[in-house]
């Protein structure tokens, strides 16, 4: 269910919440307006008393209603971030295709097939735009079926001058492909901004190695607790130990930094 869908029907859903409140506001105070024939006000107060008998009713409909609308809105997200890492995938097989120095007939048939499925496995996600039962309608997203043609170009039972320059454009015209699919496909996923972003490139870590002091009062507590026990194994220890020190160390005097 896309974001639209679910918009449009509890938009529809707000308005038929409003409409019914106004109603049942309008039946509390029929006897209040005055001019108002007897057989309205009766049927206003048949209403109103209809409304509060079955209100709880009503609510408890309502609510499962909208827990249906988003269970089938989230069904559907899962499905499409499915599918993305699909597409993903598929990106870094026919990738891998183009930058391969010799191009085999078994490694271009499982790239078709890769890219072949990707195309079919959209179907689950989304119907064709403007299909109707008599129309196929259009593909939704083209880019997928620019990059199967550019990696046709490659097959060799048919292309036996494959060269360098011919796969590097390949290559070019499947990541175009991509990143025009990816502007579009993305927005399903109502995506935000990280709150904490790390945007310097070469950045470093800012914090030190070490520890809170309860740590290590912890820390020197439980090492006092251990070494109360006799090791069943002492040879482990050791062998440990030296590994640990070893890697604090560096192996060659150099500290490591803490993870």
């Amino acid at each position: 269910m896309t974001r639209v869908s679910v918009n449009r029907t509890l938009a529809r859903l707000y308005w038929l919440l409003g409409l019914v409140l106004l109603l049942l506001l309008a039946s509390k105070f029929a006897n209040d307006i005055p001019g108002i024939p007897p057989f309205v006000i009766s049927a206003a107060n048949n209403f109103y008393d209809f409304m509060r008998d079955m209100s709880l009713l009503i609510a408890t409909g309502g609510v499962a209603y909208i827990s249906n609308i988003y269970q089938k809105r989230s069904n559907f997200v899962e499905s499409l971030e499915e599918e993305w890492r699909n597409i993903v995938r598929t990106k870094s097989v026919l990738l891998s295709t183009c930058e391969k120095p010799y191009l085999a007939t078994d490694d271009y048939l499982a790239a078709y097939y890769k890219v072949s499925e990707t195309i079919d496995t959209m179907r689950i996600v989304y119907r064709n735009a403007g299909e109707t039962e008599g129309l196929v309608g259009l593909y939704p997203f083209a880019p997928l079926h620019d990059m199967r043609r550019a990696l046709q170009t490659l097959d060799p039972r048919v292309a036996n001058d494959i060269t360098k320059e011919k796969k590097a454009l390949v290559r070019d015209a499947i990541l175009q492909a991509f990143y025009a699919l990816r502007e579009t496909f993305l927005e399903e996923l109502d995506l935000e901004e990280p709150q904490h972003p790390l945007l310097v490139a070469g950045s470093r870590r800012l914090k030190t190695p070490g520890a809170a002091v309860s740590a290590r009062v912890m820390e020197e507590h439980q090492r006092k607790k251990l070494g109360r026990e006799p090791s069943p194994r002492p040879d482990i220890d050791t062998f440990l130990a030296k590994l640990r020190d070893q890697e604090e160390t560096g192996g060659e005097g150099r500290a490591t930094p803490s993870r």
